[in-house]
């Protein structure tokens, strides 16, 4: 399928559920709405109140935090995942010494850290970046680890045979097959990043997108809550796309998919 008609479905998509939202919300069905306006909200209201968050200014402010808070937390993240990912695969025993503690702090639910975080850092942008920090660090270190670990053995010997040093096998082998997974993780976390930053500032800001939606729920503004959840939806695909921009400079030798060749 070509890029235009992947384009056009994805639209209908959206249509269809934005269609399907606003008949809920405005038009009753056997006497019954079936998505009341107190709890729903409708299409044109949220659509509405996003132009004039962006059209007062408001939004400016609060969207720039929640963009510092989200940048630095995906690069801090993903720098340390790659690096420690690309160390313990080469390093057998530091993998297996440290694998236990580092499945342990995985598991932990980060709403939990996220007020200590608070307690140790303040409730600057610091405690959002720590918390989105640990949500983008193990996504990308588990996949990069797993990226080196699946070098071929058979392209890692002929290297060898060939006299590659480790220098020079990192930069040709375990490099390009790490990248894949690394990019793939990179996706995820940008999320994941965001998520971090908005749920700190949910629980305690002075400012960002999560503060604004956290004040629109306190007096029951559903409309401003949905707005908000629209700005930060269209914030991450701005995010992604550019990620993807990078992915394909760097993955250019990559054989395309046939819907990318269409």
């Amino acid at each position: 399928m070509s890029r235009a008609g992947l384009l056009s479905l994805q639209i209908l998509v959206g249509v269809v559920l934005l269609l399907i939202w606003h008949v809920g919300a405005t038009i009753p069905i056997f006497g019954y709405t079936l998505l009341p306006k107190f709890f729903f909200s409708t299409p044109l209201d949220v659509a509405s109140r996003v132009v004039q968050m962006f059209a007062s200014g408001k939004i400016w402010g609060h969207l720039y935090v929640t963009l510092l808070e989200t940048v630095l937390a995906f690069a801090i993240g993903a720098a340390g995942g790659i690096a420690i990912g690309f160390w313990f695969a080469r390093k057998p025993l530091a993998a297996a010494v440290f694998d236990p503690y580092l499945k342990m702090v995985n598991a932990l639910p980060r709403v939990v850290l996220a007020p200590i975080f608070m307690l140790w850092l303040g409730l600057g942008i610091w405690s959002k970046v720590a918390l989105g920090v640990t949500l983008v660090f193990f996504i990308v270190f588990f996949n990069v680890y797993q990226g080196v670990k699946e070098v071929s053995p058979v392209v890692l010997a002929n290297a060898r045979m060939m006299g590659m040093n480790e220098r020079q096998l990192f930069r040709h082998v375990y490099w390009p097959s790490a990248l894949s997974w690394m990019f793939s993780s990179l996706h995820t976390s940008v999320g994941f990043a965001l998520v971090g930053a908005v749920v700190g500032e949910y629980l305690g800001a002075s400012a960002g997108l999560g503060y604004l939606i956290h004040q629109a729920e306190g007096v029951f503004d559903t409309t401003g809550v949905f707005a908000g959840m629209v700005v930060l939806a269209g914030f991450v695909l701005v995010v992604d796309w550019v990620v993807t921009l990078v992915e394909n400079r760097l993955l250019h030798w990559r054989p395309q998919s046939a819907a990318a060749q269409a």
